[in-house]
């Protein structure tokens, strides 16, 4: 018998023809190495706030420890709802439109699920978060990558879009601000993109994870605009902006009737998201507000240092509006992303991540963040100068 054909065999072929994360092999080598600055996990350096800790903290001392309800507790539905509403103007019923999820991931896998027939396809604007591709692939879709390019700042063209909409397209799946670019669009810049939307009668999925993280204009949320509550599903959480990664706490919102479809796939995989992560949730969302400004205070320090050295090497960066990364071109240095990674990596202990693996237009550009502090990214940027100085 062969055991490589038998094991082959038993797995399933969708899952099989996906490629692993082409993040994850640079930090499985930085963790091989001493002295290793990573500018390549896209998570704050911020603990979370001590309030949430203790608001986390007091529901298990108070014997809150057993499931709650599948859509997540009552009281942090009618907080997202309050907030959403306050914060960027989307009106949800916490009742049939919210469901807590397992981290913004979750609910970006079980929005799809909801949505996608065998061969959908499903538009998305790349470069992009590298989940999206695979997770619409799971979900027996066909994701078509829109390339967004640095010379109109990585921003979504509507005849682009509009050039790639055939009778099978189902929706269309937006990131702004953008995980890895940090590209963003203002309300006047996505209209054209919504006209293209509703002309074609699509849905829309928006993960709006970074929204808190805009540094130059609001932020504009998609379901807020005419006509577009009830065809999009809005995907957000609590790790970016509260700084909660570990505690996996997202949500979705989207119309009652593919509400009804994402609790039904989160009852069944999930059945609820952590009890103990949701009180903090809570709390984060009644009193976590000056806390996101001064980290979104800082990050913005810290993308005007990024910026401001990247242009004094040389290195073509439009300014991110939005999340924590900066997209520098490294063309003149003539290499690949994924060789001046792995080569900058080597030579000069610094991690970054090659644009490649975020999808076509991130060749030549690698993903730089900036969470990280503004002591670590002065020696990295030390470095980059010393790499420079050799290759360039």
């Amino acid at each position: 018998m062969n055991t490589s054909s038998t094991q082959q065999h038993r797995l399933s072929e969708t899952v099989q023809q996906l490629k692993p994360s082409g993040i994850r092999r640079f930090f499985d080598l930085a963790s091989t190495m001493d002295n290793v600055i990573s500018l390549g996990v896209g998570e704050p350096d911020f603990v979370t706030p001590w309030n949430v800790r203790e608001a986390s903290i007091v529901s298990m001392e108070r014997g809150f420890t057993s499931y709650t309800a599948n859509a997540g507790l009552i009281e942090l539905r009618r907080a997202v709802s309050y907030y959403l509403e306050n914060s960027f103007g989307v009106s949800y019923h916490p009742e049939s439109d919210i469901v807590i999820t397992v981290g913004a991931s979750e609910g970006i896998d079980a929005a799809f699920r909801a949505i996608i027939n065998p061969g959908d396809e499903v538009i998305v604007a790349e470069p992009c978060f590298v989940s999206y591709a695979p997770i619409i692939t799971m979900a027996g879709g066909v994701p078509v990558p829109l390339e967004t390019t640095k010379k109109h700042d990585f921003k979504i063209n509507a005849e682009d879009l509009e050039g790639l909409i055939t009778s099978k397209t189902k929706a269309v799946l937006l990131s702004y601000p953008n995980n890895p670019t940090g590209a963003h669009m203002s309300k006047e810049e996505l209209e054209p993109v919504v006209k293209v939307i509703k002309d074609y009668d699509l849905l829309a999925v928006s993960d709006e994870i970074y929204a808190e993280l805009s540094y130059d204009y609001e932020h504009a949320s998609l379901p807020a605009f005419p006509g577009m509550l009830e065809r999009t599903i809005l995907i957000s959480g609590f790790s970016k902006a509260f700084a909660m990664t570990g505690w996996r706490v997202g949500y979705v919102c989207g119309p009652k009737d593919i509400m009804a479809a994402v609790l039904k796939i989160h009852q069944y995989t999930m059945m609820c998201a952590s009890t103990s992560a949701q009180f903090g949730a809570l709390e984060a969302l009644k009193n976590g507000r000056a806390d996101v400004e001064k980290m979104v205070a800082s990050y913005r320090q810290r993308r005007n240092y990024l910026v401001k050295t990247f242009a004094e090497m040389g290195l073509e960066c439009h300014t991110p509006l939005g999340a924590f990364y900066a997209f520098p071109t490294i063309e003149k240095l003539g290499m690949d992303a994924e060789t001046f990674a792995e080569a900058f990596l080597t030579e000069e202990q610094v991690a970054v991540v090659p644009g490649t693996v975020f999808g076509s237009g991130g060749e030549g550009h690698v993903r730089c963040s900036y969470a990280t502090s503004l002591e670590s990214l002065v020696e990295a940027m030390e470095r980059f100068k010393r790499f420079m100085d050799r290759h360039g």
